[in-house]
């Protein structure tokens, strides 16, 4: 059986995005939430401002489970499908990364390879980020800009501590 995980989607997106939208979107696709963060300014690249605008921000949803390892791939093509829908003269308006943290790990969905990713499926690869070391998530070398500075560090914690509650459940 796959081990069970804590999914989650960090949403990169404007100001001008409702986020209540995003996350009944996402929830008719995914489940409920049971977990949305602060909203961080995205100001570690501008690669998303042609299409996207500027002012950009990220912020986690996390959604209540069970769920398992091998969602990875069918919830990665969901996401992109729904970042499709939701285009506007064909630019995105949200930009979705989803992937799922377990105790000691931090994986995310790709359609880009790269050295450091596994090849799933469908034309998925598997993005490990991070690793649970000395209380926190340890992003790696490759990992998102955001990921490494700590600004979702309060985020992870909270839900990892989430996912330990369910499996006592």
């Amino acid at each position: 059986m796959p081990p069970r995980v804590k999914l989650f989607i960090a949403v990169l997106c404007s100001a001008s995005v409702d986020q209540s939208y995003v996350a009944t979107l996402l929830s008719e696709v995914f489940g409920s939430t049971d977990y949305q963060g602060a909203p961080h300014p995205f100001d570690v690249t501008t690669y998303y401002q042609d299409e996207m605008g500027q002012g950009l921000f990220r912020y986690i949803l996390g959604f209540r489970g069970p769920h398992t390892a091998d969602i990875l791939v069918g919830a990665k093509l969901a996401c992109v499908e729904l970042e499709k829908g939701s285009s506007i003269d064909g630019k995105r308006t949200i930009n979705l990364d989803v992937g799922y943290l377990d105790h000691n790990k931090i994986v995310l969905a790709s359609t880009k390879a790269a050295g450091q990713k596994l090849y799933m499926d469908a034309g998925i690869y598997a993005d490990f980020c991070a690793r649970y070391a000395h209380g926190r998530y340890n992003p790696f070398e490759w990992s998102f800009p955001d990921f490494k500075d700590g600004r979702y560090d309060e985020d992870f914690a909270t839900l990892r501590t989430m996912l330990r509650r369910s499996h006592n459940e």
